[in-house]
């Protein structure tokens, strides 16, 4: 990799010295989109849709992006919008991803452009929120594109914008998000090489960039448990075979796996049960019980020793009370990794667009996100930009899915400005 460019050396990417002219113009293509972006914003927030329903959103972006005369297409994992932006200099193709979706969630905020909508969500009515900010990067890769539109003819290489559905999950039966991208073909049709993704957070004061090399975020799988035993009554246990007391040792026993069989020193990994479901009077004992959990962890290899000891331990533990155990592990978000050349690059340009003190090496993070499937079919950089006001203790701030979360949009132009600025730098370092 050739040496680092910083941004303002940088300029619009040029082969040779940028002047002070193309600087300014990229400052001025910045500021313009600034009311833009925070327009978008509070149009896409008043009018949110979940996974897999974003509809109005595609629409929204995809007119937007069609305005600048990209390539754009559209119905990519059912609702995703890509395009293509061609520089006119020969170089690489940098992908630049935001997702769409938003949450069954109530908006509980006091501002003009709350949502009001409301829907169905698994047989219920519920309100819906952009509660995680997904609203916030849809804009700021607007941005990115109208401010790197502007500059086509100047760009050593591609960018491919990528407008992701249904990252908080599909609906119940149904395929989406990242994963259905790829397995349309998006990458292997577009072939970027590299992958960028922000995501907001109340975790950090707004304008606060947080960033890790390596494993940032878990794998994110579930898990289902039937243990299978024989009813009987609650006064003669050794009638039947008791599938409660069978459960109660299956979890417990779960708890050795990470402790007791996996290498804790080389990445972290934890097993919950988030429901144990059995039985429907104190004296009658039931025919079996359903245990359901997540397990989050930081290496791949340790995930696949996990899914076959949890196996193990259930199924054994239940054959020693006369009970069976069926377990069923479904596969979630693998390890969200940053690469670690790709970061080397990244975290200058950060800190150019932030300030120094604004951006910092964060701890890992036991949540989940799929953007992990684009990072590992190329490196992917994935950072954290802060939207809680000054002011406001980000430790006591509402956060991200709450219904009172909060997004200090002061932050919008550093998110639009970085995605932006490391675009420009990858293809600048890499364009021979």
């Amino acid at each position: 990799m050739k040496r680092l460019l910083t941004p303002i050396a940088l300029g619009l990417a040029l082969s040779g010295n940028a002047s002070a002219q193309e600087n300014a113009n990229l400052d001025r293509l910045l500021e313009k989109t600034e009311d833009k972006v925070i327009e978008w914003r509070r149009h896409i927030h008043q009018n949110p849709e979940l996974g897999n329903r974003e509809f109005e959103t595609a629409k929204y972006v995809a007119r937007h992006l069609e305005s600048l005369g990209m390539e754009v297409e559209t119905g990519i994992a059912h609702t995703g919008v890509v395009a293509l932006l061609k520089g006119g200099k020969p170089g690489p193709t940098v992908a630049l991803r935001a997702d769409m979706d938003a949450l069954p969630v109530t908006e509980e905020v006091d501002v003009p452009f709350a949502s009001k909508v409301t829907t169905e969500f698994n047989g219920e009515k519920v309100g819906v929120m952009h509660a995680c900010g997904h609203d916030t990067h849809v804009a700021m890769l607007m941005g990115a594109a109208e401010v790197l539109a502007g500059m086509r003819d100047e760009l050593q290489g591609n960018i491919l914008f990528v407008f992701q559905p249904a990252e908080e999950g599909a609906p119940e039966g149904e395929e989406g998000g990242a994963e259905l991208m790829l397995k349309e073909g998006l990458f292997k049709k577009y072939k970027p090489d590299v992958a960028f993704g922000q995501h907001v957070t109340s975790n950090l004061p707004v304008g606060v960039i947080g960033y890790r090399s390596g494993p940032l975020m878990a794998s994110s799988d579930r898990f289902r448990i039937m243990v299978n035993g024989r009813q009987t009554h609650g006064s003669r246990p050794w009638g039947g075979v008791d599938p409660i007391t069978t459960a109660a040792q299956i979890v417990m026993g779960a708890q050795t796996i990470v402790s007791r069989q996996i290498d804790i020193t080389k990445e972290p990994a934890v097993v919950s049960f988030g429901k144990i479901d059995g039985g429907v009077r104190n004296n009658i004992i039931p025919d079996n019980v359903e245990l359901v959990g997540t397990i989050r962890n930081f290496d791949m290899d340790n995930r696949q020793q996990i899914f076959e000891r949890l196996k193990i331990t259930a199924e054994n533990i239940a054959q020693s009370t006369g009970a069976k155990a069926d377990v069923t592990i479904y596969e979630g978000y693998p390890v969200t990794v940053n690469d670690p050349a790709l970061t080397k690059l990244a975290v200058p340009v950060l800190r150019e667009v932030a300030g120094e003190r604004k951006v910092m090496e964060i701890p890992k993070i036991t949540g989940a996100e799929d953007f992990s499937f684009f990072a590992n079919e190329v490196p992917g950089f994935y950072y954290f930009l802060g939207v809680t006001p000054r002011g406001t203790d980000p430790s006591k701030a509402a956060s991200n899915h709450s219904p009172r979360f909060y997004v200090d949009e002061k932050a919008l132009q550093t998110g639009t400005e970085a995605l932006t600025r490391l675009a420009l730098t990858y293809m600048a370092n890499n364009s021979q």
